[in-house]
């Protein structure tokens, strides 16, 4: 009985290896991005905004987990969208953002 409670304790409790606090960077055609992104799952949904600095906030918009991979989207302050995809491995996220034909890759560390 004591075995199942401390699963179910640890189960209820783990954290997804998206939660947190990440510094993001990304080089695109459009200039750098770098952004500090607090991201949380919620069962299968990625929540979390880009803190741009200044007052600007970009929430994730359709955020999905499957696995260790993540898909979202991010609008630019309505110039536009970039839809973003990665995977994680550990401490690091890496992935692609696309946006209006472009495709750039970005990475995330805690």
């Amino acid at each position: 009985m004591l075995a199942l409670i401390t699963f179910a304790s640890a189960t209820i409790w783990a954290q997804s290896p998206f939660d947190g606090t990440w510094n993001f960077s990304m080089d695109s055609p459009m200039g750098s991005i770098d952004a500090i992104v607090t991201m949380r799952a919620e069962g299968t949904t990625l929540v979390g905004e880009f803190d741009m600095g200044g007052g600007r906030k970009w929430p994730i918009e359709a955020g999905t987990i499957e696995g260790n991979q993540i898909s979202f989207e991010i609008d630019r302050d309505g110039a536009m969208t970039y839809v973003m995809s990665a995977s994680a491995n550990g401490n690091t996220i890496t992935g692609t953002a696309m946006a209006m034909g472009s495709i750039a890759e970005w990475s995330m560390s805690k």
